[in-house]
C-alpha cells in the first residue's frame, strides 16, 4: 500500500497559515502536519526526524514548507533543512513566508511581460522604485528585480536609516545592489517617481502611497504594480482588476492585486504540485528565484 503524502510545515509563527494549509490540500497532499513557534536551531533536528521515519521511497513522498514573515529567516531555515540531509534520505523544500516570495515573484514576472509587451524593453538598467520595501512582499521584489539587472530603488517612508540597514543586508546576503531613498515627505516622493521607470507598491493594506496628481506628473513612468486588494488602493487610479491597463490621462501601465494574485496563486500550486512529482527525481529546493522562474513560464504558456 502507498504511504500518504505528507507535508511538514515550519513556521515561527504562533500559528500556520490556513492559506498554505488549502493551498497544499489542493495540490495533492494527503496530510499537512504544522509545526509553530519553530526555531531556526530546531530546523535540522525536525527534518531528519521526518526522513529517518521513512524508507528513501516513503521519503520521496514528503515535502518540508517553510512559512513565517520573514524572509531572511525563511531562506535560512531552507538552507539548514537541505543541509541536515543527504541522498537516498532527502525530501523538497518550498520556502514562502506569508506568500511573499510567490506574490513578490507574480509582481515582478507581470511587471517584466508588460514592459516586453508595450516598450519591447526589459528589466536591466530600469528604475524600480519599491515603495513597502521593508515589508516581506516588497523585499523580496525588490531582490528578485535587482537580480534582473534593475536599479532598484528602496523608497523610506519614515525611518531612511531602517531601508539603509535592510538594504545593507540585503545586498551582502543575495549579491545584490539595492539603494535607499528619501521618501518622507511629498516633495521627495515626487522626486523619486520622476526619476522612476517602475514603481511597485507593497505598503501596508489600506495605505495610499501615490496620488493621481502624482502619477500625471510622473512623465518617466511606464508600468506601476500594487498588491494592495483594500481600498484604498495604494497606487490611486490603479484598480486591482488591471492587467496591463493605462492608468486613466497617462501612458502609464497598471497591473493591479487581482492580477498579480491570480499569477501568485498559480505559481505556488504549481510548485507544491511539483514537491510531489519528484518521486522519481532530485529533491527540489525552492525558494523565490524558483518562484520567479516558473512565473514566468507561466506567463509565456499559461496552459
Amino acid at each position: 500500500m502507498e504511504k500518504p503524502s505528507i507535508l511538514h510545515l515550519f513556521t515561527a509563527a504562533k500559528n500556520a497559515s490556513p492559506f498554505d494549509v488549502n493551498m497544499a490540500f489542493d495540490a495533492g497532499f494527503d496530510k499537512i502536519m504544522p509545526y509553530t513557534h519553530v526555531d531556526l536551531t530546531e530546523v535540522a533536528g525536525l527534518t531528519q526526524d521526518a526522513i529517518f521515519s521513512r524508507s528513501p521511497s516513503g521519503v520521496k513522498r514528503e515535502g518540508i514548507f517553510i512559512g513565517g514573515r520573514d524572509i531572511d529567516l525563511a531562506m535560512q531555515m531552507l538552507s539548514v533543512a537541505k543541509a541536515a540531509m543527504f541522498a537516498p534520505f532527502a525530501c523538497s523544500v518550498f520556502a514562502d513566508p506569508s506568500g511573499a516570495f510567490t506574490t513578490a515573484a507574480a509582481m515582478i514576472a507581470k511587471v517584466e511581460a508588460q514592459l516586453k509587451l508595450k516598450f519591447n524593453e526589459d528589466l536591466n538598467g530600469k528604475t524600480l522604485s519599491v515603495f513597502g520595501a521593508t515589508g516581506p512582499v516588497g523585499g523580496c521584489a525588490a531582490i528578485i528585480a535587482a537580480s534582473c539587472g534593475a536599479n532598484v530603488q528602496l523608497v523610506a517612508h519614515n525611518s531612511l536609516n531602517k531601508v539603509a540597514s535592510k538594504a545593507q543586508s540585503w545586498n551582502s546576503q543575495y549579491q545584490v545592489n539595492l539603494r535607499t531613498v528619501d521618501g518622507t515627505d511629498e516633495a521627495k516622493k515626487m522626486d523619486v517617481l520622476l526619476q522612476s521607470d517602475i514603481v511597485i507598491c507593497a505598503a501596508a493594506a489600506g495605505v495610499q502611497v501615490v496620488s493621481e496628481l502624482q502619477l500625471l506628473a510622473a512623465k518617466q513612468l511606464q508600468v506601476v504594480a500594487d498588491v494592495n486588494a483594500v481600498p484604498p488602493n495604494g497606487i490611486q487610479g490603479l484598480h486591482v482588476t488591471n492587467d496591463g491597463d493605462k492608468i486613466a490621462g497617462t501612458q502609464i501601465v497598471g497591473v493591479g492585486a487581482l492580477a498579480i494574485g491570480q499569477l501568485k496563486y498559480a505559481t505556488q500550486h504549481q510548485l507544491l504540485k511539483q514537491m510531489l512529482a519528484h518521486e522519481v527525481e532530485q529533491p527540489q529546493y525552492l525558494e523565490f528565484m524558483a518562484a520567479f522562474h516558473l512565473a514566468r513560464t507561466l506567463l509565456k504558456n499559461p496552459s
